[in-house]
């Protein structure tokens, strides 16, 4: 079958984006045919689309790790999913349970393989994983790639225990969704905004602090006084060189920063003596297992959690979305509707 699919051409960038056809093939044992709803765009996603260093290939790729679809039909063997179901896409189809087997992008949806910028897709069962129960579509594309790393930086990494303070970076969709699930678990959060209106939200959403961190250059300190001098328990940092010393800064001694994310450039350097004083724990992941994902997503039909939805761009109009999120402005997830 036929379905219209998004490519980006080699080298990458927004004037190599094309729209054309692809083919879903019928699923053979061990596989499923998903029709596809839904993705959400993350900077993982970017990265890809405009080419940047490290995220160039010589061949057409269809780009998205994330989606959100129903089961169309089901090879031999497959007990875990039926006609019907709701799924979402993994960020890791070969990394199921346990240590990170993983050390690229090469069986990445949307990077290493092709991904989900298209109408239909046929992949191996254990690419999936069912989505919440009674969530739309727009809102499960948006656990694959970042509630699943927040998730697994909070929960796995962070050791988050109710009472703990945790410090969540900028208003995007990685940060608003450790914002929820960091209150949903029991912590006072403290946010980093760009602005009063974003700081407006993050409140109503249950950040219990925020920082401007355009006008304060030192927010690390002005955190760390925030929690009576103590520091936060956890950071979840999602920007690297441009973050991470106030990230020392701002957490207490024991405490551990979770690195996520690279939107700050590639290379930094950092003061090690504030490091080695206050004992800090250094981790850094990306993304998460199979099993990091099906705790996730159990956790939120227990709880009533739902994400924020910012804008929704039509399939064919993903430059144009990649383009407003490139601008800052979203706060939230922002969604492909296909």
């Amino acid at each position: 079958m036929q379905n219209k699919t998004i490519f980006v051409q080699p080298g990458g960038g927004f004037n190599r984006v094309t729209i054309g056809q692809s083919e879903a093939a019928a699923p053979k044992r061990g596989e499923i045919s998903v029709r596809l709803r839904a993705t959400s765009l993350n900077f993982h996603d970017y990265a890809v689309v405009t080419g940047m260093p490290g995220f160039v290939y010589d061949m057409p790729r269809i780009p998205m790790a994330d989606c959100a679809g129903e089961v169309m039909a089901v090879g031999e063997s497959i007990t875990e999913f039926a006609v019907g179901d709701s799924v979402i896409s993994t960020f890791f189809p070969i990394w199921l349970d346990g240590e990170p087997n993983v050390h690229d992008f090469s069986t990445v949806p949307g990077d290493g393989i092709d991904g989900y910028a298209r109408e239909q897709v046929t992949a191996a069962a254990t690419s999936f994983t069912h989505a919440p129960k009674g969530w739309s579509h727009a809102e499960a594309a948006t656990l694959p790639t970042s509630a699943t790393t927040a998730w697994r930086a909070l929960v796995q990494e962070g050791r988050i225990k109710a009472g703990d303070i945790v410090l969540v970076q900028g208003s995007g969709g990685l940060s608003t969704v450790a914002l929820q699930l960091a209150k949903m678990l029991g912590a006072t959060v403290v946010a980093t905004v760009s602005n009063d209106a974003k700081a407006k939200r993050a409140k109503a959403l249950g950040a219990d602090f925020t920082v401007n961190y355009r006008e304060d250059k030192s927010w690390g300190e002005t955190v760390r006084k925030l929690t009576g001098d103590c520091g936060v328990d956890i950071v979840t940092d999602i920007a690297g060189p441009t973050t991470l010393e106030q990230s020392v800064h701002a957490v207490r001694t024991g405490g551990t920063i979770v690195m996520i994310g690279l939107i700050g450039g590639m290379e930094f350097t950092l003061p090690i003596l504030p490091v080695l004083a206050r004992q800090v724990q250094m981790k850094s992941i990306i993304v998460g297992s199979r099993k990091n994902q099906q705790d996730l997503v159990r956790a939120i039909d227990a709880s009533g959690y739902r994400p924020v939805l910012d804008r929704h761009f039509n399939l064919d109009a993903i430059v144009e979305a990649f383009r407003y999120q490139e601008s800052g402005q979203h706060f939230g997830k922002i969604i492909l509707d296909i």
